[in-house]
């Protein structure tokens, strides 16, 4: 039992004692991986393509010139429940392509602030898997969603603009002939 499993015993009122003599057998649906949420299919995309685009600006501009490594934990981790992942802490911490220390404090921070929550792998007490709350679900969804709109409105806005300056730019051959 680890000292955090012995934590999350504490708040939910049972004891390390309760933990270690259950009164019933573990349930295997308590093991198996919770349900995979059902994310809208364009908010799932906009948070792939941010992060396919994150790595992709490395080959422009030197890595080091962006930081923020709880943005890539949210990422991969709405992208892996999207997926039906479930996400352990050590890859939680390498998708933030920060060092492991730095991941951790990142991840204890998102913890605190109630967007993610760490669960004990049932079958092995030296593992924990990460994933987004409830709320941080509903908030990366949001903002994924009104990105989505965002984008598709100055996508549009830069598409009008493009096709007014040709159609000038026809304009002006046509009276210059």
């Amino acid at each position: 039992m680890t000292v955090r499993s012995m934590r999350a015993a504490a708040r939910r009122g049972d004891g390390a004692r309760a933990m270690a003599f259950p009164a019933e057998p573990i349930a295997v649906s308590a093991v198996v991986a919770p349900q995979r949420p059902v994310l809208p299919t364009a908010a799932l995309a906009m948070a792939r393509e941010i992060y396919a685009g994150r790595r992709r600006r490395e080959r422009f501009l030197a890595a080091d010139l962006f930081g923020e490594p709880t943005w890539d934990i949210l990422l991969d981790l709405y992208i892996a429940a999207g997926e039906g992942r479930r996400v352990p802490t050590t890859s939680a911490c390498i998708g933030a392509n920060v060092p492991p220390t730095t991941a951790l404090r990142w991840l204890r921070i998102l913890e605190a602030r109630a967007l993610v929550e760490r669960e004990d792998d049932g079958r092995d007490g030296r593992r924990t898997f990460v994933c987004l709350t409830a709320r941080g679900m509903a908030a990366m969804t949001d903002l994924m969603l009104n990105w989505q709109t965002g984008m598709g409105s100055a996508v549009q806005t830069g598409r009008s603009a493009e096709a007014s300056a040709l159609a000038m730019l026809d304009f002006q051959d046509l009276a210059a002939d």
